[in-house]
C-alpha cells in the first residue's frame, strides 16, 4: 500500500497570525515572532554538576553509611572512617554516571537536527541558522536537506524519508498542503513550505522532552532500597532494644557508645551497592565479548527480570530496506521481462528506494535475452504519479516503458480485470504495488505488478521462538500501517490480534495484543509505562529516533546495530552487530548475574540481622558488649568485601524471567538468620559456662562464630533448589580461605583481640560446616515455600 504524507496537522503548531504572504516575512517581524516563540532548538534542562554530585549522597544507603562515618570520627577511628568514605564516594561516581546518559541522548537529539535552512525573508532567500528559524517563515526543500522544523507545504512536491520518527519504512510523497516534520530527509524533489512549528513544539522536539522526562527506577535501585529498609526498620528496633537494656545495666557511656557504634555497622549492608556494581560490571564485559554494549550497568540486572519486549518494526525485526518480495506478470510476460522492463524505468543511482530495490532485483535475476535499449529515461513525477523510460526492441521498433501506481498505468494499457484483483489482493496484504506498462506508445500492454516490502531479518523468527522459550513475551509495536506489521508479525511467528487504531488504552496488557501499528513516539513511550503499571519489566527494541523515549522509559532498552545516535544513546544496551541474538545472550547472561546477585543479597540479609541479634545476646550473657568496633570492621572487611567473589561464582540460571521478591527474601533471610543465630549463641554459651572464658576471650570467640558461621551459611544457600549446587568459582573459594585464614591468624596469634587456642579455634571451624550441612538440608523446603529459586 502506498503511503502518503499526513494531510492533518503536526501535533503542536503556533499560530503566527495571518497567512504568511510568498515574500515571506519581514526581518523585523521574524524577531518579534523569536522573542514570542522562542529559539528553533531544544533547550538545555540538565542540572548543574554539582547539584548533581550532591542528591548523590541523599538517600537511604548514603545516610547509613554517612552515619557509620560521623561515629567512627566521633571516636577517632579514622581509618576505618576513610574505608565507609570510600565506598560512599564510589556509589556516588556511578551515579553521576547513569544521570548523564539522559543529557547524551539530549545532545544526540540536537545534533541530529538541520544546521541552516534556506529561508525567504524581505522578499529574497537567505541561508540562515536553523535555530533562527519562526513559525510563518517560508522555507525551501531541497534534495538531500534535513527539514529544519515542522512545515505546510505550499509548492513543489517532495519525497520525505521521515522513518527516524514515525517508523514507516517507505518515504511519502508530499506536494502541496501535506506536512513535512523535522529531522525528516528530503529524498527527491524541491518544495517551498511554510513552517507551523520550532523546537520542542515540532515532533522531533517532542521527541526529545519525552526522553527527558523519561524516567524508571531500576529493579536493581528498588531491590537495594528495599533489602535497606527492612534492614533498617528491623535493626532500628533491636538497636533501641540494646541501647535499653544497656542503660538498665548503667553501662558506661564510655562502653555504651562503642556499642551503640557497633551495632550501626553490624546493621549496614555496606558492600551491597558496590556488589550489585560490580557484579553489573562483570556481566557486561562478558556481553561485549558477545557483541552486546551495555551503556546503563543496571541494564544487565533489568534483562534477568524482562517479561515483555516490545520490538519495533522498521530496522528491528526488519531490514529496513525495501526488497522486491513478489513480480504478478501478465500473460505474454514472466518476471524477468517485467523486472527487466522496471529497471529500465528506474533512476540509476540517487536515493529513491524503490528504484534502487527494483535495479537490485533485476540485476540478480537472469534477466531477460530480448530486453529493450534504453534510449531515454524521465525521472519519477509526482504530478503523474510514474516514471518512463523510451527504448527500441530487438527488431528497432520503438517502445515505451511506464512504472508506478496501478491506478496510472492501468489506464494507459487495455484493461485487465486480472491485473485489477491482482493489485487489490496484494495492496490488502499490506505491499506497496507497483505496475508495469510496456510496447508500441499506441497501444501499450500491462506487462505485471511488482510487489515491495521491508522483509524481516533472517534471524527474526528464531529470536522471538528463544524469547519466547524463556518466558518473554514479544509485541510489535510501529508507527507503519497494521497490515504491513501484520504480515511482519505472521512471518516472524507472532499470533495475536492486532490493537485497533486510537490512542493506546492506559489498561493495555501485553497478552491482548500482539501488534500496535500506526503509534507515534509518544504512543511508544505510553505503552512501555501501561505494561510497566501492570507491574512487568519492559525491554525496548528499535532503532529510531521515534524510540528514543520508549528506549528511555523501558527498564531495558536496547538499541539495533543500525539504530541511530539518538536512540543509541537513549538505549541501555547497543547491539554492535547486525541481527538480534545480542538479546537471547543478554537475558541468559542477565539471569546468571541474578543469581549471584540474589546469593549475595541473602547472604547480606542473614549476615545483618545476626550481627544485630547476637549483640543482644551477648549483652544478656555477659553484661558488655561482645564486640567492639575493631572486631566489626575486621568482620565487615573479611566477610562483605571477600563475600563479593561471589559475582562470579558458578550458579545456575533459571528458565523464566526472575523477580526481586524483596519481602521473601527478608523472610527467608529471617528464618535462616534465627538458625545461625541459634548455632553463634550456642558456642558463645560453651565459651561462658564450660569453659568459663573470660570476656576479652569471649569477643573473639564471638568474633570467630560470626567469621565461621557466615561462610557456612553462604555454601548452603549458594544453590536454592538443590542440597548441593555447582562446584564454587575458583576465586568464591580462594576468598573463602582467605577469610578463615584472617580469622583464625587473628585469633591464635592474638592481633587485636585476646588470644584463643589453636584446638578451640579448629572446633569451632568443624561445628561451622557441620552446621552448614545441616542449613543446607532446611533451606530447601523453606525455598519451596516461599518461591525463591
Amino acid at each position: 500500500m502506498k503511503p502518503r504524507a499526513d494531510p492533518a496537522p503536526p501535533l503542536a503548531t503556533q499560530p503566527g497570525g495571518p497567512r504568511t504572504s510568498p515574500a515571506g516575512l519581514s526581518e523585523v517581524e521574524a524577531q518579534r515572532r523569536l522573542a514570542r516563540y522562542g529559539p528553533n532548538a531544544i533547550p538545555d534542562q540538565s542540572l548543574h554538576p554539582l547539584r548533581m554530585a550532591l542528591e548523590k549522597f541523599w538517600a537511604p544507603v548514603p545516610w547509613m553509611l554517612e552515619a557509620g562515618i560521623v561515629l567512627e570520627l566521633v571516636l577517632g577511628k579514622y581509618l576505618e572512617a576513610a574505608i565507609i568514605a570510600g565506598l560512599l564516594l564510589f556509589n556516588a561516581a556511578l551515579g553521576l554516571f547513569q544521570q548523564g546518559r539522559a543529557q547524551a541522548t539530549l545532545a544526540a537529539l540536537k545534533s541530529r537536527l538541520a544546521l541552516y535552512a534556506s529561508v525567504r525573508r524581505d522578499g529574497a532567500w537567505q541561508t540562515l541558522p536553523a535555530v533562527g528559524l519562526v513559525p510563518g517563515d517560508v522555507v525551501k526543500l531541497s534534495l538531500g536537506a534535513v527539514v529544519a522544523a515542522d512545515a505546510r507545504l505550499i509548492e513543489g512536491e517532495v519525497l520525505l524519508d521521515q522513518s527516524m520518527l514515525t517508523g514507516e519504512s517507505v518515504p511519502i510523497e508530499a506536494g502541496t498542503g501535506m506536512h513535512a516534520y523535522a529531522g525528516a530527509l528530503v529524498r527527491r524533489g524541491e518544495a517551498v513550505a511554510e513552517v507551523t512549528a520550532t523546537g520542542v513544539r515540532t515532533r522531533y522536539g517532542r521527541t526529545a522532552e519525552l526522553v527527558s522526562s523519561a524516567h524508571v527506577v531500576s529493579s536493581e535501585q528498588q531491590a537495594v532500597l528495599r533489602v535497606v529498609r527492612n534492614l533498617a526498620a528491623f535493626n532500628s528496633v533491636v538497636v533501641v532494644l540494646l541501647v535499653a537494656y544497656a542503660w538498665f545495666l548503667r553501662m558506661p557511656l564510655a562502653e555504651l557508645i562503642p556499642l551503640v557504634l557497633t551495632a550501626v555497622l553490624a546493621s549496614i549492608p555496606v558492600a551491597l551497592p558496590a556488589t550489585f556494581t560490580l557484579a553489573s560490571a562483570l556481566g557486561a564485559r562478558a556481553l561485549a565479548k558477545r557483541d552486546v554494549l551495555p551503556t546503563r550497568l543496571s541494564a544487565v540486572d533489568e534483562a534477568a527480570t524482562m517479561d515483555v519486549l516490545c520490538a519495533d518494526k522498521t530496522g528491528t525485526l526488519t531490514r529496513n530496506r525495501l526488497t522486491v518480495t513478489t513480480t504478478r506478470p501478465m500473460p505474454g510476460f514472466d518476471p524477468a521481462q517485467v523486472l527487466a522492463l522496471a529497471a529500465l524505468a528506474s533512476a540509476e543511482g540517487g536515493q529513491d528506494p524503490v528504484d534502487g530495490a527494483i535495479r537490485a532485483a533485476a540485476a540478480g535475476d537472469k534477466g531477460s535475452a530480448d530486453a529493450p535499449r534504453l534510449l531515454k529515461f524521465v525521472p519519477f513525477d509526482p504530478a503523474s504519479k510514474m516514471s518512463e523510460a523510451s527504448a527500441t526492441d530487438a527488431a528497432g521498433n520503438p517502445q515505451r516503458i511506464v512504472k508506478g501506481a496501478f491506478s496510472t498505468v492501468s489506464r494507459l494499457a487495455q484493461p485487465s480485470p486480472t491485473a485489477a484483483a491482482a493489485a487489490a489482493e496484494l495492496e490488502g496484504q499490506g505491499f506497496r504495488v507497483l505496475a508495469v506498462a510496456a510496447g508500441p506508445p499506441a497501444a501499450m500492454q500491462l506487462a505485471g505488478l511488482i510487489a515491495l516490502s521491508d522483509p524481516p531479518r533472517a534471524d527474526s523468527s528464531t529470536l522471538i521462538s528463544e524469547l519466547r522459550a524463556l518466558g518473554v513475551r514479544v509485541v510489535i509495536v510501529t508507527g507503519d500501517a497494521a497490515a504491513t506489521a501484520a504480515i511482519v508479525a505472521h512471518a516472524v511467528g507472532l499470533a495475536g490480534a492486532v490493537c485497533p487504531p486510537g490512542p493506546i488504552p492506559p489498561d493495555v496488557r501485553p497478552g491482548q495484543f500482539a501488534v500496535f501499528a500506526g503509534v507515534l513516539p509518544e504512543d511508544k513511550y505510553k505503552l512501555v509505562k501501561a505494561f510497566q503499571r501492570g507491574g512487568h519489566t519492559v525491554g525496548m527494541c528499535g532503532d529510531g529516533a521515534n524510540d528514543a523515549p520508549a528506549l528511555r522509559q523501558a527498564q531495558i532498552g536496547i538499541a539495533v546495530s543500525t539504530a541511530t545516535d539518538v536512540a543509541k544513546s537513549a538505549a541501555g544496551m547497543v547491539l554492535t552487530v547486525p541481527g538480534l541474538a545480542g538479546i537471547v545472550a543478554a537475558i541468559k547472561e542477565g539471569r546468571v548475574i541474578f543469581q549471584r546477585i540474589l546469593t549475595y543479597t541473602l547472604n547480606s540479609i542473614i549476615k545483618k540481622i545476626v550481627s544485630v541479634l547476637f549483640l543482644i545476646f551477648g549483652l544478656l550473657l555477659t553484661g558488655h558488649a561482645i564486640l567492639t568496633p575493631l572486631l566489626m570492621v575486621i568482620i565487615m572487611i573479611t566477610g562483605d568485601f571477600l563475600a563479593m567473589s561471589l559475582t562470579i561464582d558458578n550458579v545456575q540460571p533459571t528458565e523464566m524471567p526472575n523477580a526481586w521478591r524483596i519481602g521473601r527474601l527478608t523472610a527467608a533471610g529471617i528464618v535462616l538468620g534465627c538458625c545461625l543465630l541459634v548455632f553463634d549463641a550456642g558456642l558463645l554459651a560453651i565459651g561462658r559456662f564450660p569453659l568459663h572464658l573470660g570476656i576479652g576471650a569471649l569477643r573473639t570467640l564471638a568474633f570467630l562464630v560470626l567469621v565461621f558461621g557466615g561462610q557456612a551459611t553462604l555454601y548452603a544457600i549458594r544453590d536454592r533448589r538443590r542440597l548441593w549446587g555447582q562446584r564454587p568459582n575458583r576465586w568464591l573459594a580462594l576468598s573463602s580461605a582467605a577469610d578463615v585464614l584472617i580469622a583464625t591468624t587473628l585469633a591464635i596469634g592474638g592481633i587485636a583481640m585476646t588470644r584463643l587456642p589453636p584446638l578451640l579455634v579448629a572446633a569451632t571451624l568443624a561445628a561451622a560446616m557441620a552446621f552448614s550441612l545441616i542449613l543446607g538440608w532446611l533451606k530447601q523446603p523453606l525455598f519451596r515455600r516461599l518461591g525463591i529459586t
